[in-house]
């Protein structure tokens, strides 16, 4: 597999590497040059128009601004301007820049096997520009410029004018809260959007937000290949008329030491990755994970709580572990699917992944907690409505719900219905049903239906024993294009002439989500601030038959807590240019079983709610009442963006502390520091 690996990383890296580099674009007074030339005359001339009209703004002098101004543009295949991005403080100097470029002449563009193509520049202007030496400001403005348009001009030329033609297909953008919480900003400003269902396809948010520019500003200056691969590109992009396909190696090493007797906690994992596209309609993603790792010891003892099917252990998030030497765990996982847009109305997707759906940090419809599970889904677009439908394979895998030996399979359909009622309001609908393979033996037909109501359906087929169905809505409103609120509230089960009679009744099964993101906080750009609050009753998300409840891999696929809890977390996150850093709090109290008890108090979903405590008198943490506080603080350095390869270190403080001490959580403090180098592509949550 190794071997085969880096004669396929070769052969990949040599094709895209021997690409043809042919002509620049042709400013008006270059025609004349020789080919060598003509990249700095373009430079020169078109930096020398741009000084020649350029009027600083009243405002900008008024206030002595001493700066730069940042322009992202593309000579189009037809030889026009065309601003992407402009980054300043000032909107009057941003209007004019537009004002500029809108009188700049028409130019021959540039070639690429001997047809035009687009190409894209990155242009600083240092602000105030010196009027009375404008030869001295134009020639320090060129050492600035030349780097970074010599730099795009042989880097889009060789990879057939794109470094990232992922920002314009059908792809997935990987789900990580620190990377969505810009896209989720961009797509809320100014406009109402459907951001509750994630992961976002590229096609989806290129409206809102350029993706591309913002990447751009990030590239270095870089001329070698090796610095080109380190610091900015895919390792291979190999690009033909109609196709495109990039081949990366994902890393994520970290080590680092708890308080525990383990010497140290690691991961090793290596990966490779490819993605691309065939035609504008069709996009594919493939990943495979060979990965080794020992943590913290409450997550190893998590890992081996019960036993699993065919495995040794469970590493959450990702799947099945065999064990590794002194504690540790070898865990294999695999990720692909297919995107299709036939139109603009719908998105079609079949893999196997992740999805969310919340706006949150936490979810309780849907979350990304549990093991990637194969999908089906479809996304239908049109005026202010976003409707999905995701049918789920998930898999029990105790060792009492299997008769065989193998997995025992679970099928779960579910449709969200997104309304954006105004332009700072959206209001959604969900629904979904769980059955088994014990039901019809799969999954019922009716099901598959895209616009039916399940409960009806459910009711048919016998009530509550034929399936498991959960009914919610979510809100988000935004007060401004900075601060927005949302919520979830989810209804398991309930009885309406008895949620208000303070009779604690135990069927009256539901979780509440409120939150809030404020974004640029205190006017501190790219500083964004979330306090959120999360509670869930006793019982929520339990079954009489445990293998309907909400779970693949032994773990939820809604809130990690899974019920009988409430939660309040706080986070801070802060980024500039490569650097990044994060801060979370969350302080909770949760009603556990008691160990040698036959009694579910209701926080343990793998426990049937017959075996419940009592009709009446049920409250959120009854039972073995625990504390939980946990504080993590993360910060680092992007070394690629393309594949978000960072440089990070960490610290987390988890304090546990439970009425009555039980083998699998017993009271106690963790500390945790890591450090490590990996590719940040999705989400990972320890905070349990």
């Amino acid at each position: 597999m190794k071997k085969l690996f880096l004669q396929l990383t070769f052969l990949l890296v040599f094709s895209a590497t021997t690409a043809q580099i042919e002509k620049p674009p042709i400013y008006q007074g270059c025609e004349n040059e020789e080919l060598q030339n003509l990249e700095n005359c373009f430079s020169n001339n078109l930096k020398s128009d741009i000084l020649k009209q350029f009027q600083t703004p009243n405002i900008v002098e008024r206030d002595n601004y001493k700066g730069q101004i940042r322009i992202v543009f593309i000579v189009s295949k037809e030889g026009d301007f065309e601003i992407l991005y402009i980054h300043s403080i000032y909107t009057e100097l941003e209007n004019e820049v537009k004002r500029i470029f809108k009188n700049l002449p028409k130019i021959q563009p540039a070639t690429y096997n001997g047809r035009t193509v687009d190409m894209r520049y990155v242009i600083p202007i240092s602000i105030p520009i010196n009027k009375n030496n404008t030869t001295e400001t134009k020639e320090v403005i060129a050492q600035q410029q030349n780097i970074e348009l010599k730099e795009n001009i042989q880097d889009v030329i060789q990879k057939n004018n794109s470094l990232f033609p992922e920002f314009e297909s059908e792809l997935n953008i990987p789900f990580t809260h620190q990377y969505y919480d810009n896209i989720t900003y961009h797509l809320n400003k100014g406009k109402n959007t459907h951001s509750a269902f994630k992961p976002y396809i590229y096609n989806e948010v290129k409206p809102h937000i350029d993706l591309n520019a913002q990447r751009t500003q990030l590239l270095k200056d870089k001329t070698s290949w090796t610095g080109r691969k380190l610091f900015n590109e895919h390792l291979a992009l190999v690009k033909g008329k109609n196709y495109w396909f990039t081949v990366n190696p994902i890393f994520d090493l970290q080590i680092g030491k708890d308080n525990s007797d383990n010497k140290y906690t690691y991961n090793n994992t290596r990966a490779l990755q490819i993605r691309g596209a065939l035609g504008k309609k069709l996009s594919f993603s493939t990943s495979f994970y060979e990965s080794q790792g020992r943590f913290a010891d409450y997550i190893n003892r998590w890992s081996k709580k019960e036993p699993i099917i065919g495995a040794y252990a469970l590493v959450p998030g990702r799947g099945k572990a065999k064990k590794f030497k002194d504690g540790g765990f070898d865990y294999p996982v695999a990720e692909a699917y297919l995107s299709y847009t036939p139109n603009e109305f719908f998105n079609f997707q079949f893999g196997n992944g992740k999805n969310f759906i919340g706006d949150g940090y936490r979810s309780f419809f849907l979350s990304d907690v549990a093991s990637p599970y194969p999908f089906l889904k479809i996304s239908t677009q049109f005026w202010k409505i976003k409707y999905t439908n995701l049918w789920m394979w998930i898999d029990d895998v105790r060792p009492a719900s299997s008769q065989d030996g193998t997995n025992f399979r679970k099928f779960v359909s579910m449709h969200h219905f997104s309304w954006n009622v105004t332009k700072n309001f959206n209001i959604g609908f969900f629904e979904s049903v769980i059955t088994n393979e014990n039901n019809y033996n799969g999954l019922d037909v009716s099901f598959f239906n895209p616009l039916i109501f399940y409960r009806a359906v459910e009711f048919a087929n016998g009530g509550d024993s034929s399936g498991n169905v959960q009914i919610g809505l979510n809100m988000k409103y935004k007060l401004n294009d900075n601060v927005f609120l949302y919520n979830q509230f989810l209804i398991d089960e309930m009885t309406v002439s008895r949620v208000f009679d303070g009779s604690g009744y135990w069927a009256n099964k539901f979780a509440l989500q409120l939150g809030a993101k404020y974004h640029n906080a205190f006017k501190i750009d790219n500083l964004m601030l979330q306090g959120e609050f999360n509670w869930a009753r006793p019982y929520t998300f339990s079954h009489k038959i445990v293998a309907l409840n909400p779970s693949h891999f032994n773990q939820p696929i809604g809130h990690l807590w899974e019920a009988n809890f409430w939660e309040i977390i706080g986070i801070a996150r802060y980024n500039k240019d490569r650097w990044f850093g994060s801060a979370k709090l969350i302080l909770g109290k949760k009603g556990f079983d008691f160990d040698g008890s036959d009694i579910s108090y209701g926080g343990d979903i793998f426990v049937s709610y017959t075996e419940r405590n009592s009709d009446i008198g049920n409250n959120v943490t009854q039972g073995n009442k625990t504390n939980i506080f946990i504080a993590d603080l993360q910060g680092g350095y992007v070394l690629n963006p393309a594949t978000n390869l960072q440089l990070f270190a960490g610290f987390t403080y988890r304090g546990f502390s439970q009425q009555q001490q039980t083998y699998l959580n017993p009271i106690e403090n963790t500390t945790w520091f890591t450090i490590g180098l990996k590719s940040d592509i999705f989400n990972w949550y320890f905070d349990f």
